[in-house]
């Protein structure tokens, strides 16, 4: 049986989840140690243990590639189920002895230098061997209090050659900083070395990448914000260091404003590979508690309380007991406001089950609305004009209630060089901008984004040269039913709305959207980008072209 743990779930367990919510603690802690035995199961049967195998020790992930943090997650859960009287497997000798054989595939995995490879694509990896790292770090802190010296000296070569390698070994991303930071700060707790702290020191001498709206470099808001929240904790707790908890309380009251309905978050800004994807809060898990716990905060309570059964761990519990204690009353958090991001230029829009994002960071896909899990996940048009059309905003502004966009465009054809040059392959391109042009054409693209007392009204017109095809897109989340649309030529799941109105259907929620025109059904112009994943349902029409689109919410 193939297990299927990829790095995303070993980071899920080790640094999102953490303990019992306030309500009905012995019963979650009941429920936690239920769905942790039922998870070491699994380990125990998917682990090789055939010692003429060169994978002995490791599981497979999902592909069927033994990548390292799968010996991690053997560690960290294995660790707290021998030492938590809770486990069926307290005190077990076979979960020492699959231990022993998950660090020698750690050791055999490693770099010379100490570190351990990502096979999917990083290797010789300081900021994988951090991540490793975490989860022995826990299991290595959890053995140390209940003074299990045998787990601790199994674990010892690997995590101290792996020191080693963090204290010097470089990274690729801004997170990466606080993942090694971090995993050093666990280091420096069971063995302590000066050269751990320097190493931090030398990290956090940069300064935490944190802006004015709460966000990391990176804007991640599904994948490495926790990450990133995770290490600061981390730092702060271990170093004793509470200052290094602002970045991580900053980041998470900056979440409060990025959700949608059901705790789903705003993905849109990011600059890594959640951008546009479905994302939740569950990743946030150990942050959303530490600080309902620390602060008092009934609206991080409410958010936390509704990933504890997957997301609770049980070594984090153990490694941080104080979460097990009652905490604050649950509050819900914010859901009727408007509120700008002014550095990540967008504008999120809450009223309860409603929710909508307006790009104002030049992005095509400038709009976005949803009703509960009826999604428009984008709004973009292009026109076909010298294939370059596609509508990405110069100018954006809010106008009193309404949010203004506009692009403008022109192009040419070249007369001869005058004086007259050689032109060759090779400078063609650097000539070219000397030529003059003539026969130049011109468009005004804007679009209009206003709040109505039923949804959202939006406005798109573009005018100059006259004739020139455009098409909008309207983008839909998965899991709906589509109606009043018709197939578009040559376009896998794409639709035309010639009149009327289109409702997009799920099983609970709905959005309206129309009133549809199909002066031709070309649906993708030339110059403009390719349809996006999913259903896209398109409005065509030749400029002059003015039209105002509903988006409301029926029954």
């Amino acid at each position: 049986m193939n297990s299927g743990i990829s790095r995303r779930q070993v980071l899920a367990t080790a640094a999102a989840a953490a303990a019992a919510p306030a309500a009905q603690t012995s019963d979650l802690v009941a429920s936690v140690l239920k769905h942790h035995d039922q998870y070491v199961d699994r380990l125990l049967r998917d682990q090789v243990t055939d010692p003429a195998s060169r994978h002995c020790g490791g599981i497979a992930d999902q592909f069927g590639v033994f990548q390292t943090h799968g010996a991690s997650a053997v560690l960290s859960l294995f660790t707290a189920s021998l030492l938590h009287p809770g486990s069926k497997f307290y005190k077990n000798p076979l979960l020492v002895e699959r231990m022993r054989l998950a660090t020698r595939f750690l050791e055999k995995g490693q770099s010379p230098e100490g570190n351990i490879s990502l096979l999917t694509t990083n290797f010789n990896s300081p900021p994988d061997t951090g991540f490793v790292m975490h989860g022995l770090g826990t299991a290595a802190c959890i053995a140390k209090r209940r003074e299990a010296r045998e787990l601790v000296a199994m674990m010892e070569p690997f995590m101290l050659k792996a020191g080693a390698a963090l204290t010097s070994g470089g990274i690729h991303t801004p997170n990466h900083r606080w993942v090694v930071s971090s995993a050093l700060a666990q280091l420096n707790e069971i063995f302590p070395n000066p050269a751990y702290i320097r190493r931090i020191n030398m990290w956090l001498a940069e300064d935490v990448d944190i802006d004015e709206d709460g966000q990391f470099t990176e804007r991640s808001t599904h994948i490495y914000n926790p990450i990133c929240d995770r290490a600061f904790i981390v730092l702060a707790e271990k170093l004793k260091r509470p200052e290094l908890l602002e970045p991580a309380r900053r980041n998470l009251h900056s979440m409060l404003y990025l959700l949608h309905p059901g705790f789903d978050v705003v993905t849109e800004i990011s600059s890594r590979r959640d951008a546009d994807t479905r994302g939740n809060m569950s990743g946030y898990w150990f942050p959303l508690r530490y600080f309902a716990m620390r602060d008092g905060d009934g609206r991080f309570a409410a958010i936390e309380r509704k990933y504890a059964p997957v997301y609770a761990s049980l070594p984090v519990l153990m490694e941080y007991p104080e979460l097990e204690k009652p905490g604050p009353a649950p509050v819900a958090p914010p859901e009727d406001y408007e509120k700008q991001f002014r550095a990540l230029k967008i504008a999120h829009i809450r009223r309860g089950l409603t929710s909508a994002t307006v790009m104002m960071n030049g992005r095509n896909r400038f709009f976005a609305v949803r009703r509960g899990d009826a999604i428009v996940n984008a709004v973009r048009f292009a026109s076909a004009f010298f294939g370059k059309g596609q509508f990405t905003p110069q100018t954006v502004e809010k106008r009193g209630d309404t949010y203004y966009f506009s692009q403008s465009l022109e192009a040419g054809y070249m007369q001869p060089l005058d004086p007259p040059q050689k032109v060759t392959s090779a400078n063609w391109g650097n000539l070219r901008a000397t030529r003059r042009q003539t026969q130049i054409c011109k468009l005004t693209q804007e679009a209009w984004v206003t709040e109505t007392k039923d949804g959202f009204r939006l406005r798109i017109k573009s005018e100059g040269t006259s004739n020139v095809p455009l098409s909008v897109e309207i983008n839909l989340g998965e899991g709906g039913k589509l109606e009043g649309c018709e197939p578009a030529p040559q376009l896998a799941d794409g639709w035309i709305l010639p009149s009327g109105y289109a409702v997009y259907r799920t099983a609970s929620h709905a959005i309206r959207f129309g009133p549809g025109i199909a002066e031709h059904r070309w649906a993708e112009v030339r110059g403009s980008q390719p349809k996006l994943p999913g259903t896209s349902v398109y409005l065509t029409g030749l400029t002059p072209f003015d039209r105002t689109i509903e988006f409301t919410y029926p029954a």
